[in-house]
């Protein structure tokens, strides 16, 4: 019988973004591991959004969003402001340094990015969970040579490991602690949105 193991989707190599958007309130952001170059001509970014999020039926609607570059130095913070809130009701980008682009959106200093994408969504492609918005890049700059903040990087060394004296398990994305002897099968993690097999038992 074939099976498909949820660990080995950690072996394709990712980066990590902030992308940031304007709800018409504010600022606002969210944290990513799904953007690929396209195209170079014309020059086309794929971002990846889960449906679950706020700023999916923002980014929807207004159709264009930045795409932030993180880099080796992003402390955990930066991750647990923009990643593990939501912007419906926080202010995710207060307190970290950021200016505007040209199409006035927010753009984190060099103190967490190597370089910024400015996107306009061309088309939104429905994938069930997600919506992939293929977009067009409007603005392109580099801002360090600092190296890009990579998924494995951050497991091994920026994301706080979980408390051994803990109970219960641990979502291997952000990791978001569920207390109890039993995950439920259809378990949706409150933090990243992922579901119970991205979950594992705290030995």
């Amino acid at each position: 019988m074939e099976r498909i193991e949820a660990n080995a989707l950690f072996n394709i190599g990712y980066g990590l973004y902030a992308i940031t958007y304007n709800d018409g309130v504010r600022n606002n952001g969210l944290i990513v591991n799904t953007v690929i170059q396209l195209t170079s001509s014309p020059l086309k970014i794929a971002v990846t959004i889960n449906k679950q999020n706020y700023s999916h039926d923002v980014i929807m609607k207004t159709k264009k969003m930045n795409v932030n570059c993180l880099t080796i130095d992003t402390p955990f913070e930066i991750f647990e402001k923009l990643g593990f809130h939501s912007g419906k009701d926080t202010d995710k980008l207060k307190g970290i340094l950021n200016w505007e682009s040209s199409n006035g959106l927010s753009v984190l200093t060099a103190d967490y990015i190597n370089s910024f994408f400015s996107l306009y969504v061309d088309e939104a492609v429905d994938l069930g969970s997600h919506t992939m918005f293929i977009c067009s890049v409007t603005e392109a700059i580099t801002i360090s040579d600092v190296e890009t903040m990579t998924y494995s990087y951050y497991h091994k060394n920026v994301k706080p490991k979980p408390q051994a004296k803990a109970k219960g398990y641990v979502c291997k994305i952000c990791g978001y602690v569920y207390e109890g002897e039993n995950l439920p099968d259809d378990f949706v993690c409150p933090l990243c949105k992922h579901g119970a097999i991205d979950f594992e038992k705290i030995q």
